[in-house]
């Protein structure tokens, strides 16, 4: 909190800003206004509410005096959906109390709107089925506690870590995953009843069934060792590999990857094996786009996991100077544009 408020996250012309400011002992009523360019859903407002509660101010004879007392904020809340040019926020007092904090605001919020309006993308594609959020190795780790708040409220149903789960009290889910697999010589099902024998009491037990790239005859091995331990099976086949289980049925579709024919080839094996109960999960490499073809076609998934796709793009927010003294003073191009949605933050 400190080095927020020293601005050691800033951009250094806002820093010099606010030096100048305090030295030239000037104090101007401004009006600030955010927002940003895309149909969206507004994450990061909290947190940036709460940068200006904790570090608006000013130093004084080295003892840090709060200056959110003195401002007046208006903001729209977590999760609302916005659109392109809506104003989000609205910060009214001495701009010297707050000019340090525009970078660190701003970046909160466009960091958590991308996530929450990729989530909020995949999980309408997803019509209703559970989302797995599962990028975490595809980013830094420092980023993992807010993404995974975001991702929450969007929608999604789980989340691979703790550090992503923490905000609501949750706990990070997953699967059997190929590390362990391979630590048991590629026996999947010794595997996954080891894993069974210890989690099954915490946690929904799902078993990738791929890594003999036989995710027919493996799945349904697991079913028959795990009985009604096991939840579900996720197909993570490679983009470059076609699954045993097609190979008599080539031609007329795509056979690579996770594909419509190899989850229907898996569903119908369960089904018939006396395993209607076992969820499939398919990953790797999708995007709304592709669940939106899989939905379309009515492929029998009961969960989607999304990785990378779900931290891509931007969703960047900005902030102007409005009003001085409640008059306009904005530069050329931008206006007061108030927005009756917005509520004071008390």
């Amino acid at each position: 909190m400190d080095r927020i408020r020293d601005g050691y996250y800033s951009d250094a012309y806002f820093v010099l800003t606010k030096e100048l400011l305090e030295a030239e002992a000037e104090h101007p009523p401004v009006t600030m206004q955010v927002f940003q360019k895309e149909d969206s859903v507004l994450g990061g407002i909290d947190e940036a509410i709460a940068i200006l509660k904790l570090c608006a101010g000013h130093a004084e004879g080295g003892v840090w005096v709060d200056g959110w007392d003195k401002l007046v904020v208006h903001a729209l809340h977590e999760g609302d959906r916005i659109s392109p040019h809506e104003t989000v926020m609205t910060i009214e007092g001495d701009y010297s109390l707050f000019a340090h904090l525009e970078t660190v605001y701003l970046g909160s919020l466009a960091r958590r709107s991308l996530v929450m309006r990729n989530v909020d993308e995949v999980v309408r594609a997803a019509r209703g089925k559970q989302i797995f959020y599962f990028p975490a190795r595809h980013d830094h780790w420092l980023v993992q506690t807010g993404d995974g708040w975001s991702a929450h409220v969007a929608g999604a149903i789980g989340v691979s870590t703790d550090a992503q789960a923490s905000w609501w009290g949750g706990r990070g889910v997953g699967t059997v995953p190929h590390g362990l697999i391979a630590a048991y010589g590629g026996d999947t099902v010794r595997a996954a009843a080891k894993f069974a024998g210890r989690f099954r009491g915490s946690m929904n037990i799902t078993v990738l069934v791929d890594f003999e790239n036989d995710s027919v005859d493996t799945a349904l091995a697991v079913a028959r060792e795990l009985g009604g331990t096991l939840w579900g099976v996720r197909l993570d086949t490679s983009e470059q590999l076609v699954d045993r289980s097609l190979l008599h049925q080539m031609g007329g579709f795509s056979p690579v990857g996770v594909n419509p024919r190899l989850v229907g080839n898996v569903r119908r094996a369960l089904d018939d094996a006396g395993f209607p109960e076992v969820k499939i999960v398919v990953s790797g490499g999708f995007t709304a786009e592709r669940i939106r073809q899989f939905e379309a076609q009515g492929v029998p998934v009961d969960a989607y996991g999304v990785g990378s796709s779900l931290i891509r793009g931007q969703n960047d927010f900005t902030a102007d100077v409005v009003l001085l003294g409640g008059r306009p003073c904005a530069k050329v191009g931008r206006t007061y544009s108030p927005n009756p949605r917005l509520q004071r933050v008390v």
